[in-house]
């Protein structure tokens, strides 16, 4: 039974919807078609029980009584035909208006609260704020015409016949009060509605915003790896130029060298005249093809770093017993500052070539008898490692292009070659142990080229 009057009355509420509407208009127009429903059947009960009362009863009253009946089925009839419009407009006007008319008969049927009714009413059915004034100030004039200023009537209700009276009262109280209760429970709904949709709205924005954040985070990492493939084309295209002329040259001159020996019977006194330029194009070979593996093997690994204890004055004497031939070639004097006490925690491979290179590139640009110092000091938690030498010194707008992507290089004082490619390996290494790399240097007085890294206290 109760499921039965749950879909009659959800059938009620929807006559007259139209897909086009808002959820707003909606309910709205379900609330209009039940206050109309309830008016079909006042319009029927009332007069019923109106003439089976006691006490006389006009006919004008009993037809005004039914006038809800015949009003609210206009409402419901124009409704489901989708008049929307003219059942409003007939609702606000006939009411009122039938309601005036009764009292305007000279008879008090107690009914006069309705007109509040329709009052309050009209602000929540109507949308336009003109036809609400209006129908606002007729509501209101239609009280004051019939009710205030007409004030006296043959026939009053109440005198003649109590029950009925009261019913007209309550009635227009009930009808006053359910009118502003389905009001606001429609705008509570409706308030729920809204703060619901703005929940998922709120979601749904916070969901745009994190995905429009991860676009932005992966626009960012597509410019980067851009970036970082423009730079290793870069390096590719260098890379293919020292194997193709670098490393091709010094193993030429060698091969002439033995070809010649071979061919022409050469005399020790010219083998000893050719051998200072092909020993210093074999350094440059060895030395870059050093470079090369290391680099290599760091692609290949890519952030795999091998760290472990390591003892630095030991490296430092091994350093400097493998470049011992280069430094005697040019007659330079390799000074180790000794200190047992130092240890690091990196990768021993690539402080080892970090090494190799500063002192290499020491011996290239010091020219003959100067003199190179090498050596560590322990400072707070890190290590500094000094490499400095009596060399020809780097102008500040050469020390400013060393450290970068652009493989600068100059000769060395005997015409060493280079590529640039050590002191780039030297700064990503030092930078892949958790250190850094500075040069401080005077042109005409030599250079001094430290770097830092985290020191390991000893046991």
């Amino acid at each position: 039974m109760l499921s039965k009057l749950k879909s009659y009355l959800y059938a009620l509420k929807k006559i007259g919807y139209v897909d086009s509407m808002n959820n707003f208009d909606k309910r709205r127009l379900g609330i209009f078609n039940i206050m109309n429903a309830i008016g079909v059947l006042t319009g029927l009960l009332i007069p019923i029980a109106a003439v089976n009362g006691k006490g006389y009863i006009p006919t004008l009253a009993i037809i005004v009584a039914f006038s809800p009946f015949f009003i609210s089925a206009v409402v419901l009839i124009s409704n489901y035909f989708y008049k929307h419009k003219f059942a409003i407009i007939w609702y606000f006007i006939m009411y009122p208006s039938i309601t005036t008319l009764i009292y305007l008969g000279n008879i008090d049927v107690g009914i006069e609260l309705l007109f509040i009714l329709y009052a309050v009413l009209s602000v929540f059915f109507l949308n336009n704020l003109k036809l609400i004034l209006i129908t606002v100030f007729f509501s209101v004039s239609c009280y004051f015409a019939t009710f205030v200023l007409h004030g006296t009537y043959n026939f009053v209700i109440k005198d003649v016949n109590i029950t009925f009276y009261i019913i007209n009262q309550g009635l227009a109280v009930f009808l006053i009060f359910y009118g502003l209760i389905l009001v606001k429970s429609e705008n509570n709904n409706y308030q729920k509605i809204i703060t619901t949709n703005n929940n998922k709205l709120q979601i749904v924005n916070t969901e745009l915003k994190r995905k429009r954040l991860e676009l932005t985070e992966n626009n960012y990492l597509l410019e980067e790896q851009k970036d970082q493939l423009a730079e290793l084309n870069v390096l590719k295209n260098k890379m293919f130029s020292i194997i193709s002329h670098d490393l091709r040259n010094p193993i030429y001159s060698l091969r002439n060298l033995f070809r010649n020996v071979q061919q022409y019977n050469l005399p020790g006194e010219e083998i000893k005249v050719l051998l200072p330029d092909i020993l210093n194009d074999l350094n440059y070979t060895a030395n870059l093809t050093e470079n090369l593996l290391q680099w290599a093997k760091s692609q290949m690994d890519g952030n795999n770093v091998n760290m472990q204890h390591i003892e630095l004055t030991k490296m430092i004497t091994d350093t400097k017993n493998l470049m011992r031939l280069q430094a005697e070639s040019k007659a330079i004097h390799l000074d180790v500052k000794e200190n047992p006490e130092i240890f690091i925690y990196a990768d021993k491979d690539m402080i080892n070539l970090v090494l190799r290179n500063l002192l290499s590139n020491a011996i290239k640009f010091t020219p003959t008898n100067g003199h190179i110092a090498i050596g560590a000091t322990l400072t707070n938690t890190m290590v500094e490692v000094f490499v400095k030498d009596t060399g020809v010194g780097i102008s500040q707008i050469n020390i400013d292009k060393l450290f970068k992507k652009a493989y600068y290089t100059t000769s060395g004082t005997a015409n060493e070659a280079g590529t640039g490619l050590g002191l780039m390996l030297c700064k990503e290494f030092l930078e892949k142990n958790g250190g850094n790399i500075d040069v401080q240097s005077e042109i005409g007085i030599g250079s001094t080229f430290i770097f830092k890294l985290p020191s390991v206290a000893t046991t």
